[in-house]
């Protein structure tokens, strides 16, 4: 029998979201239920563990690995892939070091120059999508996970610039259906379909997901990657059925210019009438890209406008190996030693921050219905009944002037995503970060 441990890197995500949706070791689940069917001893760790920290947390018979398999994610998460390979290359030097996923597999010459790495996986395990993702291998002490991840297919047809999709998973494949699928103890599904609506068989799923829930068997469901609207005006009816299988956080993408603006319309006005609210829907945008700045804000306005969230997606390139991009160094600011900066299309780091700063107010503001942000508001720097107050005494005035007037007299901050926002000048050599 052969010891085999998976390893998730110290990626750089809060510790309240190692079980989340968005950042399960999907991979690392499925190679573990295979080399498990094989009798071989396996065990996943997350982050840098000393052989005692392993022991304690497998089996008494759990001896020194034979393969270690260091999965990745973003390339520009190399750095903590490259420290764990350095870890466990010094704990377990006799053991041969896989890594594979996503750095591994866009950028394998560098990968494999990592001191420590002795082979490169790149794309898909085919073997290993034979199998379901084993749940168990998660080391968690919280309760069980209440979801499951699925695939309906791999690849998509779309090869757009900024996403490497189509060049890990170049082939588009699909499966007919999901109900053998399904475990009885998870209630949520997570779709990490690149292009969910382009599989042929979507109709066929999309009616066993709904009596799935029909019977609550399942409760949730959710396509990470968003759905494809274009596929979707030309089948409005999905969307009904979408509705009715129970998907939340339905997001669309508006990639390109504002000239997009009336076929995404029509994409929202489908989700609506197949039974979704305007706040329950969300648009892609990229932003740190070549859509500029000023462009990007007109586009948040139009949202604005008709009643729909937005999700930000900040870029980097495909082949970008670092990113220590601060939320937290507003008013210092970063430059392009700290994270990517597309300057081509005119962004700085002031532009960057300021449209994450719109996106989220705006978001806030759809959520529960108001007209304005205030951080004085949000923060409760005043008294829950003045704010009460405050807004029974604006809900009759005729004009957002009038409101305006009225919080600047008590010197109330606001913004109102109606209307677009510049990016603040800083005062103090704004030109030596703004680059």
């Amino acid at each position: 029998m052969t010891n085999i441990l998976l390893v998730e890197p110290e990626f750089p995500i809060p510790s309240k979201s190692k079980n989340h949706k968005d950042f399960l070791p999907i991979g690392l689940l499925k190679i573990g239920a295979m080399y498990q069917d094989k009798n071989e001893n396996v065990k996943l760790v997350r982050g840098n563990l000393d052989k005692n920290e392993i022991k304690k947390a497998g089996d008494k018979d759990w001896n020194k690995p034979e393969k270690i398999l260091i999965t990745s994610l973003f390339t520009y998460w190399k750095p903590e892939v490259e420290e764990t390979v350095e870890h466990y290359n010094e704990e377990y030097p006799e053991a041969e070091i896989i890594v594979g996923g996503i750095y591994a597999s866009l950028m394998p010459g560098d990968c494999e120059k990592i001191s420590g790495v002795d082979k490169v996986y790149e794309g898909v395990h085919s073997e290993a999508e034979k199998f379901e993702p084993n749940y168990d291998l998660i080391n968690h002490n919280s309760e069980p996970l209440d979801y499951q991840i699925i695939h309906t297919s791999r690849g998509c047809p779309r090869e757009c610039d900024f996403c490497g999709v189509w060049k890990i998973e170049p082939k588009f494949s699909c499966v007919s259906s999901v109900k053998d699928k399904i475990f009885e103890d998870k209630k949520g599904v997570v779709f990490y379909d690149n292009n969910l609506l382009k599989n042929p068989n979507i109709e066929n799923i999309l009616d066993e997901l709904i009596q799935l829930k029909k019977k609550g068997e399942i409760t949730w469901c959710e396509s990470q990657s968003g759905f494809d609207g274009r596929i979707l005006i030309e089948k409005p009816h999905l969307a009904e059925k979408i509705y009715k299988a129970g998907f939340r956080y339905v997001r669309i993408a508006w990639d390109w210019g504002y000239e997009q603006k009336d076929e995404i319309k029509e994409q929202i006005n489908i989700f609506i009438k197949g039974g979704y609210r305007p706040k329950e829907l969300f648009i892609f945008m990229i932003y740190n890209w070549e859509i500029p700045f000023n462009e990007l804000e007109k586009k948040r306005v139009k949202c604005f406008e008709w009643g729909v969230q937005i999700s930000d997606c900040r870029y980097r390139p495909l082949d970008q190996t670092f990113d220590r991009y601060n939320p937290h160094k507003y008013k210092k600011g970063q430059t392009k030693d700290d994270y990517y900066i597309h300057d081509e299309g005119g962004w700085t780091d002031p532009k960057i921050r300021q449209f994450r700063k719109n996106v989220r107010e705006h978001n806030i503001c759809i959520r529960h219905n108001k007209e304005f942000y205030s951080p004085e508001f949000e923060r409760k720097k005043l008294p829950k009944e003045e704010i009460i107050g405050i807004y029974e005494k604006i809900s009759k005035f005729d004009s957002k002037d009038e409101i305006k007037n009225y919080l600047d007299e008590r010197g109330i901050t606001y913004f109102f995503p109606d209307e677009t926002r510049p990016a603040k000048n800083y005062t103090k050599k704004v030109e030596d970060f703004q680059n």
